[in-house]
């Protein structure tokens, strides 16, 4: 009988937590891309179709690295050929979510306008105007509830 009471507290707070949003890709280009997973473990490759194909998982923390990065390539197998990455890296933090945009062994998407950003208007957004990082920080800070989408190609 002493835990009945217990059980009542949490079933009453239990709608007050929230939800977490999503990390999301959503390929704009005129050719396919392909996308992994990568924290301890690699999972993919995944295939974002040319005009319209999407990657999305919710936001989550790996408990061996800590943050985890969408790694994006135009060849199919460039995870693994040295290829040109865009890495769209979070790391869940409690209720907020930090997130960036970094490339790797070059521009993967040159002369591509790359838009990162939150669902929440108040929240920055990254952007790149030409497919190649800007000067200065990329990192970013959000509420974790909703989600953070990187467009490719973006209008």
């Amino acid at each position: 009988m002493l835990f009945q009471p217990v059980l009542v507290v949490l079933a009453l707070a239990s709608p007050l937590v929230s939800a977490l949003g999503k990390a999301r890709v959503v390929n704009n280009c005129n050719f396919d891309a392909t996308a992994w997973s990568v924290d301890s473990k690699i999972k993919g490759p995944y295939t974002l179709k040319a005009k319209g194909g999407k990657y999305e998982e919710t936001f989550h923390r790996d408990p061996v690295t800590g943050g985890i990065a969408i790694k994006l390539t135009r060849d199919p197998n460039g995870l693994y050929t040295g290829a040109p990455q865009l890495n769209f890296a979070y790391s869940l933090d409690g209720s907020q979510v930090w997130y960036d945009l970094s490339s790797v062994f070059g521009d993967a998407f040159p002369g591509s306008k790359l838009v990162e950003k939150s669902a929440n208007n108040n929240c920055p957004a990254i952007v790149w105007p030409t497919g190649s990082p800007p000067q200065g920080s990329q990192v970013k800070v959000c509420a974790a509830d909703k989600d953070v989408t990187l467009t490719l190609c973006s209008a």
